[in-house]
């Protein structure tokens, strides 16, 4: 296994892991992975210190690293609470941990294709922003962006609050349940709430649920404290679309399963976006982005490229990008030694790969977010 890709699977699967203790209280196993996960993306960024994609690798290493640090405290803090006898209510997060202090530097234009979700983005945040008095009857709040993994989400996020300068809270189950009593819906007012001051400072404000169904999907049994939860989410989302219908605070949530949202959420999201695995056209501009700080043969034919990869994901072709040149490094090596240069990246490098490396995604999930689009779509 290449290095590269070897580091990049690793911090995946130590992020997941860490999740999965966090979820289950284990909050020092969690640290653990979360600072294993951290290790390997930061050796990822030294071995390729050009790679484009440095940016968000540095974004999850900033993301983990909060994270351990909320962790750290709230073991400090139940070491020092006691709860014998029943649960009280403890205040354990604090309105400014959710606050993103450091976006990532992510551009309007580094978005290839999503055209569809572009638009409804403009019209929904960007326009208001700027010609507010030309939106009488408001704008939508929620937005509700889903889809396959690594087709540009996250990405297209983060561009958007670079483009209107926006401040970003991100929450997700993980920083938002708590086991005391009435704690989960306090969090969820506690952000709104600060979300609302900061907005009145004549600053946009969006608020990020990553992963929304883990907070917002159907259950046929679930605790009291989540329901209460979820229903404290869905008065914060009234309340933006009724009784603060000229501000500038957005909800947006991403999922990857919208299929398990609950009826009363989806409706609240005015905007529901699908963002699917890129189309042909897409597929070369993102060969062609990928590839323009590595050295290519005469022999590389981008449309090609695009028509072989039909249904990979936007992180699948980067994946096919650097084991294609990971393939010619190594060659290099064992060849060379490490002395003069590398050879070109050849089509062939491509092919290969390409013949190793089938798509994340499968026809059968792609038309199982098709049909949940035709069923729920507003764009």
């Amino acid at each position: 296994m290449y290095a590269g890709k070897e580091l990049l699977d690793n911090a995946k699967i130590y992020a997941s892991k860490a999740i999965e203790y966090e979820q289950k209280k284990q909050y020092n196993e969690a640290i653990k992975y979360y600072r294993r996960a951290i290790d390997s993306l930061t050796r990822l960024i030294d071995l390729y210190p050009d790679s484009i994609m440095n940016k968000n690798y540095a974004y999850y290493i900033m993301l983990y690293r909060k994270k351990v640090n909320e962790l750290e405290n709230l073991i400090e803090e139940n070491e020092g609470n006691s709860y014998e006898g029943g649960y009280e209510s403890q205040e354990t997060s604090s309105d400014s941990e959710y606050i993103l202090e450091e976006k990532p530097n992510v551009k309007w234009e580094d978005i290839i294709g999503l055209e569809d979700a572009k638009r409804a983005i403009m019209y929904s945040i960007v326009y208001p922003i700027k010609r507010r008095d030309l939106f009488p009857l408001g704008w939508p709040r929620g937005i509700l962006l889903f889809g396959p993994p690594g087709c540009g989400k996250t990405m297209l996020m983060a561009a958007v609050a670079n483009e209107i300068n926006a401040t970003v809270m991100l929450i997700d189950s993980s920083n938002v349940m708590s086991k005391w009593l009435g704690e989960s819906e306090k969090n969820i007012a506690r952000i709104f709430r600060e979300a609302r001051k900061l907005e009145a400072q004549n600053k946009p404000v969006i608020i990020l649920i990553d992963e929304i169904d883990a907070l917002a999907s159907s259950h046929f049994q679930e605790v009291g404290g989540e329901t209460r939860m979820r229903t404290q989410l869905l008065k914060e989302m009234d309340g933006l679309i009724e009784k603060y219908r000229d501000r500038l605070i957005y909800v947006i949530g991403t999922t990857n399963k919208p299929w398990m949202l609950d009826e009363a959420f989806i409706r609240r999201f005015q905007k529901r976006i699908l963002v699917p695995p890129p189309d042909f056209k897409s597929r070369i501009e993102l060969f062609k982005f990928y590839t323009s700080r590595l050295r290519l043969d005469s022999s590389v034919d981008f449309e090609e490229l695009a028509k072989m990869t039909d249904g990979y994901s936007a992180s699948d072709i980067l994946d096919v990008c650097r084991d294609a040149h990971a393939r010619v490094i190594e060659e290099f090596f064992e060849r060379n030694n490490g002395r003069g240069e590398p050879r070109n990246i050849t089509m062939d490098d491509f092919k290969v790969v390409i013949r190793n490396r089938k798509p994340s995604i499968t026809k059968e999930l792609i038309e199982r977010y098709q049909k949940w689009f035709e069923q729920h779509k507003a764009l």
